[in-house]
């Protein structure tokens, strides 16, 4: 059963959300205003200048993203010792969400898309942005239940989870097996002085993760993964909110710089999108309608109807307080694909520019639409009692 009574740091983790969505969201209309106003190629130049051998879009792409990462993984680890990933019965109903929400997508935009030049963006639509979920559920406070909000998070993160493995294996342009071997080397380092030494200093870890973070750069495999490989290297206490795991110390104190400085920083690198006058007519081209689809209307048909023939076959059940209406309305918010989406589409059609400004702006829309669609049916389902009625609820029991 879902714990009603969220811990301190998950309540922490959604609270942080609300505002940081708003800032997200600040940030997006200032970087977009930025992008067509007057100085827009001194604004776009700004993030192709070179700092080390790098322009500063990449570095606030490979570099501050790796920490972003670092804090997903953090919260993975944390859900998988002691949070609703931690029971197997519990956590199946997220698993089998955030696999619908992965696949249904990635279809509709494969079918679009098969066997055209665009067909490598088919990841774009597979991953849900956990600030802007969160943010926006935040936004109805106490109108829905506490297990609506550990179920978004735990099947949202799990679905970063699987848009990281698909970045892994699917966006890795060329593999040096040199550096990604001297960086799995690190990671089991790591790993020894966690496991065997017993080493609880956050320092070592932070020097080997940075380390680790330069290999897998120089290997091929995005370097991103790192944070999230470090995530599990970090010891973790299996007592609940324990203040002296360096795991949760290191949680807590990234929430906030992540929130309100590396995500805001990543859309103002990645949403100074020049705004054509034919932008409108991209939208109906192959790639845009199928991210906009996946994202719309993918998402909340993967999440809901995985979900309901899981429940149904007794894989799993839905927690306490959480009903049907809720998982529509938790797969809606998570068509909002924003950062990860984003992020995701550098990859999948790095250097084609006009091609990712597109995609840009059908992730902007679909993120946009999902949104309203998410917070209007979960207000109107809040409100209205007649409305919680109307849909069946599943089986409490069960597996």
């Amino acid at each position: 059963m879902y714990i009603e009574r969220l811990s301190a740091t998950f309540t922490q983790f959604t609270e942080s959300g609300k505002a940081g969505a708003l800032l997200l969201i600040v940030c997006t209309l200032a970087s977009l205003a930025l992008a067509n106003a007057a100085w827009a190629d001194g604004y776009v130049g700004f993030w192709q200048q070179a700092v080390m051998g790098l322009s500063i879009e990449l570095w606030v792409n490979d570099a501050l993203m790796a920490i972003f990462f670092l804090l997903i993984g953090l919260e993975l680890e944390r859900e998988l010792y002691n949070g609703e990933l931690s029971d197997i019965k519990s956590a199946m109903l997220p698993m089998v969400a955030a696999a619908g929400g992965i696949v249904m997508p990635a279809l509709i935009h494969f079918l679009f898309n098969n066997g055209t030049a665009t067909q490598a963006g088919i990841g774009i639509p597979m991953a849900t942005d956990i600030a802007f979920a969160l943010g926006v559920l935040s936004l109805l406070g106490k109108g829905v239940p506490a297990s609506l909000k550990i179920f978004l998070a735990a099947f949202a993160v799990m679905d970063d989870l699987g848009a990281i493995l698909v970045i892994a294996v699917f966006y890795t342009a060329k593999l040096s097996f040199v550096y990604l071997l001297a960086a799995l080397v690190v990671f089991a380092a790591l790993i020894l002085m966690n496991r065997v030494l017993r080493v609880m200093a956050l320092l070592p870890y932070l020097i080997g993760g940075a380390l680790m973070w330069f290999l897998m750069l120089k290997s091929g495999v995005h370097a991103t993964i790192a944070g999230v490989l470090l995530a599990f290297a970090i010891p973790y206490s299996a007592t609940r909110d324990d203040a002296q795991s360096p795991s949760h110390r290191l949680e807590h104190a990234l929430l906030t710089p992540v929130a309100f400085l590396i995500l805001p920083v990543f859309a103002l690198a990645n949403t100074g999108i020049a705004i054509g006058a034919g932008w409108t007519a991209e939208l109906l081209s192959a790639n845009s309608l199928g991210i906009v689809l996946g994202l719309v209307i993918g998402k909340p048909v993967g999440i809901l109807a995985a979900s309901a023939v899981a429940v149904t076959l007794g894989i799993c059940r839905l927690p306490a307080g959480l009903h049907w209406q809720h998982v529509l309305g938790a797969g809606l918010l998570g068509g909002i694909g924003f950062t990860m989406s984003m992020f995701i589409t550098n990859l999948a059609y790095a250097g084609q520019a006009e091609l990712i400004t597109a995609s840009k702006m059908a992730i902007l829309l679909a993120s946009l639409v999902a949104g309203l669609l998410g917070f209007t049916w979960l207000k109107w389902v809040g409100a209205s009692p007649a409305a919680a009625a109307s849909l069946p609820v599943a089986n409490q029991g069960g597996a």
